[in-house]
């Protein structure tokens, strides 16, 4: 009788950790689109940048964002457009590697590596940096709050 009784309760457990474990991996093969919203908002920033393209900047990036660049200098949104809209910087190769997606509800942390290279008021420069961006969905409609710079160590 134990032994029926043991089998009679091993069975439903048996079942639901099949059944959840099958919904885990179905999960698990869905594209996350959040994490794809994310990548393609960073694309089109890093776009627009080449482009020097403000209009577009200023939709992506927050009214009260603030960046930290390589030298620790911040910049504010307007700060940030102003500078990096200049009309002497000429970008050759921007290009994001590495790139990793964690979702935090209606917040999203985007970590990375940064390579460009260009030339400002006619000198050349190259920059390989890492980077952590973080966006916010405000009314419907994803913006990068923070974006912070730095040059990793081996450099």
């Amino acid at each position: 009788m134990r032994i029926f009784m043991k089998i009679r309760i091993s069975l439903p457990v048996v079942a639901l950790l099949a059944i959840w474990a099958l919904e885990f991996a179905v999960a698990q093969t869905k594209p996350n689109t959040g994490s794809a919203i994310i990548l393609g908002l960073e694309a089109k920033w890093n776009a627009a940048y080449d482009r020097g393209d403000i209009a577009t900047m200023n939709t992506l990036l927050a009214d009260d964002f603030i960046i930290t660049v390589e030298d620790g200098s911040t910049f504010s949104k307007s700060g940030y457009i102003a500078h990096y809209g200049d009309s002497t910087v000429h970008v050759e190769i921007s290009e994001m590697s590495d790139l990793r997606v964690r979702m935090h509800g209606k917040t999203a942390v985007v970590t990375g590596a940064y390579h460009e290279k260009g030339t400002s008021k006619g000198k050349p420069y190259e920059y390989r940096d890492r980077f952590t961006d973080v966006w916010m969905n405000m009314n419907s409609a994803w913006q990068v709050i923070a974006s912070h710079y730095s040059i990793p160590s081996s450099q």
